[in-house]
């Protein structure tokens, strides 16, 4: 499913799936969803970032580790957007969490302030309650990072 004219999912909705709040929540809307299969989400990058502070002053860059947890957050909302449809999944029945237990990442550019990070996540395969994915992040048509991650449900 695919929206032109808005997000598919905003914040609010996006806050019931994860448990993430800010300063660290790193999506602001999913665009695109193809349940069990594909995300597509984005993270305007606000100049008043606390990372950007003191991540190179003079020349600011989103830190690739939070690039990744942005990325694992995308990762985490097609689990849990997918479960949300099936009816078998809302945050306060849950109890156990999906932990980042695996990331393999390479960061061809950056992204500054004021750029829009679209994020977009594919589920390869999963193994109970091991999940792998396919990542990537754009700014525009610059590729900031590409790789793979694996969330795996606390035990």
């Amino acid at each position: 499913m695919h929206v032109e004219d808005g997000p598919l999912y905003d914040v609010s909705l996006i806050e019931e799936i994860l448990p993430h709040r800010n300063p660290f929540l790193f999506v602001d809307r999913v665009i695109e969803l193809e349940a069990e299969r594909r995300i597509v989400a984005e993270k305007t990058l606000s100049p008043e970032g606390h990372y950007f502070a003191g991540h190179f002053p003079e020349n600011p860059i989103m830190p690739g580790v939070l690039v990744s947890e942005a990325l694992a957050q995308t990762s985490g909302l097609l689990l849990g957007l997918t479960w949300k449809d099936q009816g078998r999944f809302m945050k306060q029945e849950r109890s156990k969490l999906l932990l980042l237990a695996n990331v393999n990442m390479k960061f061809p550019s950056a992204a500054k302030p004021g750029d829009t990070l679209r994020l977009e996540s594919k589920l390869r395969k999963h193994y109970g309650g091991l999940f792998f994915f396919e990542v990537t992040a754009h700014v525009q048509n610059s590729q900031v990072a590409k790789g793979t991650l694996a969330l795996a449900e606390e035990q």
